[in-house]
């Protein structure tokens, strides 16, 4: 019988890896889009940044959030045998509900699949055992709430909707304010923006510039030092409460020096916003590393910690061995970090699906027009409506003279892209400045915000208020929109009720219905990582090696 469940744990630990592969393709687009989308290096540079971020965060992080062993089920009611049953279908239910979204180039939540998937198995088990009559130790009945942690399960779905609006507006009004400060034409590393060549006062560029870039720089070491270590050993209890006790200080002090430092090399003709941006795809890269791991390997390994409870411990019955053992945090060995760090890199720069799910979010955003990935819609139609009425509304109030002024500050005709940049620097600043302070207050104030949500929201807020959204173009993007946003509610549904089933099924089908599950799992792995035409593999892979090699920047957007 042990030999059974030591099979189905060896098979969660490679399903991890899978995991590991699937997840980091469909959450590369948190930290990646900005520094593509604006250009700011060759497209191999960004990748090694990104993933010396990734392996840094792995390696740095607790490697185990109490999500995967008791943020959604109380296991000390749940049996060894109950406990891989939930483990086995979050698994198989992930890495397919996962491969899907990725094969349509569509991002998705890491977050939420893992939550919604533990909550419908959870709750397949526990409407079974409320069925029985399931009862505490001394006796007493036990209810839903006592089985189940359905306050997590609320605030996940909460932070859901409030990340969502909350990054688009936030995102919306932060660019249209740097917009007005900067416009389109600035003198940036010596050059111009401007197509007619015009430079503007090297004070006044560099002043702008060093203000802006202080405070990216201490907003994104501030969203490393309480987002990307919080969990890491590191930061000791003394460390937080020092910079918890101190955060205005730092945050003033960070603000006022890296200024005066980014002035004087922005005065220099030193690509300052080039760093900006580059600091700013490091910091999210080791702070999805280091919050997300948990993602892709919590199950699996809570799974084994279970197992070598009930190997220990146990008398020999599955069904009346509890795991109350997982009631108790765990501290993950160092080497499993390092190893998931490793295959976290390893993917982030080989991974195929990657370049698709990329793409999405930079075409979604871009400045110019071009060829739109997706179709219109009626709901599309109708919120363009709306936006436009709005729009001639506030017109109608607002003085001809300041309407005037504002559109001169967003004559983006007057700018010059490098070529194949879907955005200019400053975007791309406020879109990753943004979205790592965004994830920093949600995690100071313990909401569930998802990297992906925010980031996403974050490119679609700036896009918006850079009025890259012209009218002919406005209907499809939204479409687009709707379409991801829709995608992520999807995999909250779908994960829940096909993880419900498939629990269910394994529960009463016991090792037979768990073989066929886990054949099923590697059966659609194989077709869908493997099992390519042979023309189309060629396409890919000779694209992706060519941007590798290529020594010319212009490749990192042209890779889709």
């Amino acid at each position: 019988m042990n030999t059974v469940f030591l099979g189905i744990v060896i098979f969660l630990c490679v399903l991890a890896i899978f995991d590991l592969v699937v997840g980091v393709s469909n959450d590369a687009v948190n930290f990646l889009n900005s520094a593509i989308g604006a250009k700011v290096a060759k497209f191999r540079t960004i990748v090694i940044i990104a993933a010396i971020g990734v392996f840094a965060g792995a390696a740095m992080s607790n490697g185990m959030m109490d999500v995967a062993r008791h943020g959604i089920m109380t296991p000390a009611y749940f049996s060894f045998y109950e406990v891989i049953c939930v483990f086995l279908a979050v698994m198989v239910t992930d890495v397919i509900l996962l491969d899907i979204f990725n094969t349509l180039g569509m991002p998705t939540s890491t977050t939420v699949s893992m939550v919604f998937e533990l909550l419908g198995g959870a709750f397949a088990v526990a409407i079974l055992k409320l069925v029985h009559g399931a009862t505490a130790a001394d006796g007493t009945l036990l209810g839903l709430g006592d089985l189940l942690n359905t306050e997590k399960a609320i605030s996940v779905i909460m932070g859901i909707f409030l990340s969502v609006a909350i990054a688009f507006v936030t995102g919306m009004l932060v660019m249209w304010v740097s917009r007005m400060v900067f416009t389109f034409t600035y003198r940036v590393n010596g050059k111009t923006t401007a197509y007619n060549g015009n430079m503007g006062g090297l004070t006044s560029s560099s002043l702008k510039i060093g203000i802006f870039s202080g405070i990216a720089v201490t907003s994104i070491i501030w969203f490393l030092l309480i987002n990307g270590l919080k969990g890491s050993s590191f930061m000791s209890p003394e460390l937080k409460d020092m910079i918890n006790e101190n955060t205005w200080y730092i945050l003033g002090g960070g603000m006022l020096v890296f200024s005066v430092i980014m002035t004087a090399l922005s005065a220099l003709k030193l690509p300052v916003l080039r760093f900006v941006v580059l600091l700013g795809t490091f910091a999210l890269a080791m702070a999805f590393a280091g919050n997300d791991l948990v993602n892709f390997v919590g199950v699996p390994l809570t799974g084994l910690e279970a197992y070598q409870d009930y190997v220990a411990n146990g008398t020999g019955d599955p069904d009346t061995y509890f795991m109350s053992s997982l009631m108790d945090s765990a501290h993950t060995p160092v080497i499993f970090l390092i190893l998931a760090g490793v295959v976290m890199v390893l993917s982030l720069i080989f991974s195929k699906k990657a370049q698709n799910v990329v793409k999405t979010s930079v075409d979604l955003s871009r400045q110019d027009e071009g060829d739109e990935m997706f179709g219109s819609s009626p709901v599309a139609r109708t919120l363009v409506r709306q936006g436009n009425m709005t729009s001639k509304l506030v017109s109608r109030i607002m003085p001809d003279f300041l309407l005037h002024w504002i559109d001169t500050r967003f004559n983006s005709e007057e700018m010059k892209l490098p070529q194949g940049a879907a955005f200019d620097l400053i975007r791309a600043a406020v879109n990753l400045v943004l979205a790592g302070l965004l994830v920093a207050i949600g995690t100071s104030l313990k909401l569930p915000l998802s990297t992906t949500y925010v980031t996403f929201m974050v490119a679609m807020g700036t896009s918006l208020a850079d009025r890259a959204w012209s009218r002919e173009s406005a209907v499809f993007r939204i479409t687009g929109v709707v379409s991801v946003i829709g995608g992520w509610f999807i995999t909250a549904g779908a994960a829940f009720i096909f993880c419900f089933f498939l629990t269910n099924a394994m529960y009463f089908g016991s090792y037979v219905i768990m073989t066929l599950a886990i054949c099923l799992a590697i059966y659609l792995l194989i077709r869908s990582n493997f099992k390519k035409t042979e023309k189309e593999e060629r396409k890919v892979e000779s694209l992706f090696i060519q941007i590798l090699k290529s020594k010319d920047p212009c490749a990192a957007t042209n890779f889709g």
